[in-house]
């Protein structure tokens, strides 16, 4: 990015903040604080008007505003391609809200912008890995997101698989994250008194009570996005694949994996987790294609299971 163009950018990322310090424009622009101060001086200079507040950092004065910017054909198809994922990925407030906002945008773009994103819309489409889980958490998000930014304790009716039990708790929401294909809610939860992950389409009510939160400082949900893949406890899994089944096995959803080596006919995976149990009902799944290696408390478990299983359908050995 040239000087021109980054001036502008500071310019528009000021007008989207309320306030940014020199060392929050340099990390955005991957520039030092030093080119930052540089750059905001030659701002004032060109007539831009800003406050600066010492300690707090600078700001555009309330009135000021640029002019509509045209987008470039880049950012168009990224701003298409965006809002594709937000009509799969969403619910159906959030839908509403972005076919609202980009008929805005389109609005006072000229008549060959227009038609140039009517083509991308057209002829883009988003096809997610799971249908099943589209559709379930109509409202949470925006109800969510709200809470967060107004700091409101959460109540939730939330059901575990692993248990298959409903509890009822109070939370303190923190952040939505979206990975294996499915909305995450991380929040500090009062009855476990510690930071969880709460899967949306788990949680079978919520209400946004009256009473307010403070914000924990030393949470910072781009770190907890770091350690997703740390298990407190963990137990290292070994499992054998045939090949041809490692491609849908990859497009599943499972956790903890942390490495794959390939072999003439077979790849073994290998997985830190946490609970045995549910590795063993997992892996039951897939039938005598999964062959576990290591541990043999592991094995035992799943020939305990898999016996149960035969015994349900009256196969008893005589």
């Amino acid at each position: 990015m040239n000087r021109t163009d980054r001036l502008l950018a500071i310019v528009l990322l000021l007008q989207s903040h309320r306030v940014l310090r020199a060392q929050e424009i340099a990390d955005h622009f991957e520039i030092c604080v030093r080119t930052a101060y540089r750059d905001l001086r030659a701002l004032e200079e060109a007539g831009v008007p800003l406050c600066a507040e010492p300690g707090i950092g600078y700001s555009l004065v309330k009135e000021y505003h640029l002019p509509p910017v045209m987008f470039t054909h880049e950012e168009a198809s990224a701003l298409t391609i965006g809002g594709k994922f937000v009509e799969q990925l969403t619910d159906e407030a959030l839908k509403k809200n972005m076919q609202t906002a980009l008929l805005k945008i389109y609005s006072v773009l000229p008549r060959d912008k227009q038609i140039y994103l009517s083509t991308l819309q057209a002829t883009t489409q988003i096809i997610p890995r799971s249908m099943t889980t589209l559709g379930e958490n109509s409202n949470k998000i925006t109800q969510l997101q709200e809470a967060i930014a107004r700091q409101k304790v959460v109540k939730i009716s939330y059901f575990a698989y692993y248990n298959q039990k409903e509890t009822q708790r109070n939370i303190e929401p923190a952040g939505l994250l979206y990975y294996g294909d499915n909305w995450h809610l991380i929040a500090w939860c009062r009855l476990r008194n510690d930071y969880r992950d709460f899967r949306l389409n788990r949680i079978r009510e919520l209400k946004t009570l009256e009473s307010d939160f403070l914000a924990r400082p030393n949470f910072n949900l781009a770190d907890y996005v770091r350690t997703l893949n740390d298990v407190k406890n963990a137990i290292e899994v070994k499992v054998k694949f045939p090949i041809a089944m490692t491609h849908f096995i990859r497009n599943r959803e499972f956790f903890g994996f942390v490495e794959e080596k390939t072999g003439a006919k077979f790849t073994t995976m290998t997985f830190l987790i946490e609970s045995l149990p549910w590795m063993a009902h997992w892996l039951l799944s897939y039938g005598a294609a999964a062959e576990v290696i290591s541990p043999e408390s592991l094995k035992s478990m799943i020939k305990k299971e898999a016996q149960n299983v035969l015994d349900n359908y009256n196969f008893k050995k005589k």
